[in-house]
């Protein structure tokens, strides 16, 4: 899915091929391993930082309901994903496919990143994909404050292992655009990584409450009937390719003092 030429929406066969590549197990280097969560990298292309980084975390007590409406809820997202500045919706492709912009806090010096992505989601069975790679929309191009970053292939495989059981694997193919110094490649796999995924826990055990009084019926990731976003066209959109944005070069930055200090994963979600 990562070489395509033009912009389609993901098929089953995608999603497959998806699947097939959170469960591999060459190529890949662990980096964590500790209380349920396990990091793993892949080096791509060492001198521009470019790697895949997988994720798994066994979460006891959690649905596979409940985390996937979890991964989909964008206004609860912004209560619990403490990396995030901005995030919205721009419009629908089709009752399982849409596109949207979100742009994170990266690890200072850095600047931060931004991206457009088509997003696509299925529930198999008892398990669910959420999935996304990036495009452009010509509302949105990039901005003078952020580095557009490019995701060739990033998702989610939720795992049903009974009533309250679930297995999460996070997968992801993004090029940051840009010499990322070692240490953000290290920190990443080694400590931000596991961090998130110890926050997207916490937040899961907390939404069936934060829900109830938040717009409980509201799911249109499960009713698309209730997706009030505008269409949009698949001419309005194109590939984004890495080549065509500019590359910032961060390789020689240090880690900040304020940075290396912060490692409370103590972050509430009222």
């Amino acid at each position: 899915m990562s070489g395509r030429d033009s912009v389609q929406i993901p098929d089953d066969r995608d999603f497959d091929q998806f699947r097939t590549e959170c469960h591999s197990e060459g190529g890949w280097s662990q980096t964590y391993s500790k209380a349920g969560i396990a990091v793993w990298i892949q080096m791509l292309e060492a001198e521009k930082s470019l790697h895949k980084i997988k994720c798994r975390m066994e979460c006891k007590d959690i649905s596979a309901e409940t985390l996937y409406d979890v991964l989909h809820d964008i206004e609860y997202r912004k209560k619990w994903d403490t990396n995030v500045i901005e995030t919205f919706d721009i419009g629908k492709l089709t009752v399982n496919a849409d596109v949207g912009y979100y742009s994170w806090k990266c690890p200072k010096p850095l600047k931060n990143r931004d991206v457009i992505t088509l997003r696509s989601w299925l529930p198999m069975g008892n398990d669910y994909i959420i999935m996304n790679y990036s495009v452009k929309h010509p509302k949105y191009p990039p901005r003078k404050d952020m580095v557009r970053a490019v995701s060739i292939q990033t998702g989610y495989l939720i795992q049903g292992k009974g009533p309250k059981n679930c297995t999460l694997t996070y997968l992801a193919q993004v090029d940051p655009k840009g010499s990322l110094p070692k240490w953000v490649v290290n920190k990443s796999s080694q400590f931000l990584a596991p961090k998130a995924m110890k926050k997207m826990y916490k937040a899961c055990v907390k939404y069936p409450d934060w829900k109830q009084k938040h717009n409980p019926h509201f799911k249109p990731w499960l009713y698309p009937e209730q997706n009030a976003l505008p269409g949009v066209a698949l001419s309005d959109l194109a590939i984004q390719h890495a080549d065509s944005l500019e590359n910032i070069d961060e390789s020689c930055l240090s880690e900040t003092k304020d940075d290396r200090a912060e490692g409370s994963d103590e972050d509430s979600v009222n």
